[in-house]
C-alpha cells in the first residue's frame, strides 16, 4: 500500500511540476487577471485527469489502495476541481471585461459566442450541477439511479474540456513539448478509464461466462448466491475482496450492487452473501439457477496482501462479517481473534461457519451482542484493550457499518496501533 501511494503521489507531483514549468514558459496573458486565470485552468485540467485515474479501477492501484479509499479521494478532488473551474471561469470573464472596458455580463455573453469559450462554459456548468447533487445533503435525498445518471455527465464535461483546451493554443500547443505532454496525459487518462471500466469487465465476462450455480437462504433475510464460470482459477480474486454484481433479468442493467466474496475463491465458484436491505438484495433469493451473471472485479485492498504481523484481529459488524469469513479461510495459524458485533445472536450472519473456521484454527471468537444505546460500546479503547490486550502486535481488519468502523478506527488510534497494521473496508460506490 505504501509503495502504491508513493507511486500515485509521485505521479501527481511530477505532473504538477511539469504544469508549473509550462505555465512559466508559455508567457503571460493579455493582462494580469487572464494570466492568473490561465494558471487555474491548467491546474483544473490536471485535476480532471487525476479524477479519471482515481475512478479507472486499475487493478494494480485497486489491490494496493482500495476502491473505497480512492472513491473518497475522488470526492475531495472533485470539490477542489469545482473551485478551480469556477475561479478560472470568473477570472476569464473579469480579465476580458477589463481588457475591453465592458461589464462582466456583456463580456460573458460575448465569450459565449466564441466556440472555445462556449465549450468551456458548458463543461463548467455540468461540473457545477454534478457537484451540487453530490453534496451530502442533496445526495442523501436522491435515488442512486438519478445521482449516478447525473454523475455520468462528467464524462461529457471531460470531453468538452478536452476540446476547449485543444482550441486554446496558448496552453495546449504553446510549444512542441506542451503539445506532446498534454496529448500523452489525456490519452493515458482516457485509456486507463476505458481499459479499467469497459474493456476489462467485458473481456472477463466473455471469457469466464459467469452464471448462477446455487441460491442458498441463510436466514429469513439473508441469502448466499454461488456463481460459477469457466477458468475461474485464472480470475485474480482474493479473500476479502468484493465484486460489483449484475444479474440480467433480475434488475435493470444499470443497477449494480457491491457485495463481498463471503468465501475464499477456490477456482471453481464465487460466493456472495447479502442481507435484504433493499429491493435488489431482497430479490436475490429469487434468482434462477443457470441464469447469467455480469461480474465486475474483483476489487479491494482488504486482503492478506497487506499483512505485516503474524497475528491478526478481525473486527466485523453485521453483514461486514462476509469478507472477514473469507479471510478466515486463508488464515493458516491459530493466532487469530474475531470480534463480531450484532444486535442479537439471531442476526449473526454465517455465525456457524465462522465458529467452525475459528475452531479449526484454534482462534478466539467474541460475539458482541446488544445495542450501543443500552450501554457502553465494546469498541471504546478500554473495552477493546480488555478483549485483545496485544492488539498493537497484530494486523487489524475492520469491516462494518460506517459508524462502527469510524468508532473502531478512532479507538485504534487512541490505543496507538500503527497505521500500517490497520486495514478497513467501507462499502458503497457513491
Amino acid at each position: 500500500m505504501v509503495a502504491a501511494r508513493r507511486a500515485l503521489w509521485t505521479f501527481v507531483i511530477l505532473n504538477l511540476v511539469i504544469v508549473e514549468v509550462l505555465f512559466l514558459t508559455a508567457g503571460t496573458g493579455q493582462n494580469g487577471v487572464l494570466t492568473v486565470a490561465k494558471f487555474f485552468g491548467l491546474h483544473a485540467a490536471v485535476q480532471m485527469l487525476f479524477q479519471l485515474l482515481l475512478v479507472a479501477r486499475l487493478p494494480w492501484l485497486d489491490r494496493r489502495i482500495g476502491m473505497d479509499r480512492m472513491t473518497v479521494w475522488h470526492r475531495w478532488v472533485g470539490f477542489t476541481l469545482l473551485w478551480a473551474i469556477l475561479t478560472h471561469a470568473v477570472l476569464i470573464v473579469l480579465g476580458f471585461a477589463r481588457l475591453g472596458d465592458t461589464s462582466m455580463t456583456k463580456t460573458f455573453f460575448s465569450l459565449a459566442g466564441v466556440p472555445a469559450s462556449l465549450l468551456g462554459m458548458c463543461a463548467a456548468a455540468i461540473v457545477v450541477v454534478v457537484a451540487a447533487v453530490s453534496a451530502r445533503y442533496v445526495r442523501q435525498r436522491l435515488r442512486y439511479e438519478i445521482w449516478h445518471g447525473l454523475h455520468l455527465l462528467l464524462y461529457v464535461a471531460l470531453g468538452l474540456a478536452f476540446v476547449h483546451q485543444l482550441q486554446e493554443t496558448t496552453t495546449f500547443s504553446s510549444s512542441a513539448f506542451a503539445k506532446i505532454y498534454w496529448w500523452t496525459l489525456w490519452l493515458f487518462a482516457f485509456g486507463a478509464l476505458v481499459t479499467g471500466r469497459i474493456i476489462m469487465p467485458l473481456w472477463r465476462n466473455a471469457y469466464h461466462r459467469f452464471e448462477v450455480a446455487a441460491v442458498v437462504p441463510e436466514s429469513d433475510d439473508v441469502v448466499s448466491v454461488h456463481v460459477t464460470g469457466r477458468h475461474l482459477d485464472r480470475l485474480p480474486a482474493r479473500a476479502g475482496q468484493f465484486c460489483i454484481w449484475r444479474f440480467p433479468g433480475h434488475n435493470r442493467w444499470w443497477l449494480a450492487n457491491p457485495f463481498s466474496l463471503s468465501a475464499a475463491p477456490d477456482g471453481r465458484t464465487l460466493r456472495l452473501t447479502a442481507k435484504a436491505v433493499g429491493s435488489a438484495s431482497a430479490g436475490l433469493r429469487h434468482l434462477q439457477v443457470g441464469s447469467r451473471a455480469f461480474v465486475e472485479g474483483p476489487y479491494g485492498a482488504f486482503t492478506s496482501l497487506h499483512r505485516t504481523r503474524p497475528g491478526v484481529l478481525l473486527i466485523a459488524g453485521g453483514v461486514g462479517i462476509t469478507p472477514v469469513r473469507a479471510l478466515l479461510e486463508e488464515e493458516p495459524s491459530g493466532d487469530v481473534v474475531v470480534l463480531y458485533r450484532v444486535r442479537s445472536e439471531n442476526e449473526a450472519v454465517l455465525a456457524d461457519e465462522v465458529r467452525d473456521l475459528i475452531a479449526a484454527r484454534g482462534g478466539k471468537l467474541h460475539l458482541l451482542t446488544g445495542r450501543t444505546a443500552e450501554g457502553s460500546s465494546p469498541f471504546e479503547p478500554d473495552s477493546l484493550h480488555a478483549l485483545v490486550p496485544d492488539m498493537t502486535e497484530r494486523d487489524v481488519y475492520v469491516c462494518g457499518p460506517p459508524a462502527m468502523t469510524a468508532a473502531v478506527l478512532s479507538s485504534l488510534r487512541t490505543l496507538q496501533v500503527p497505521q500500517r497494521q490497520v486495514h478497513a473496508e467501507r462499502f458503497g460506490l457513491a
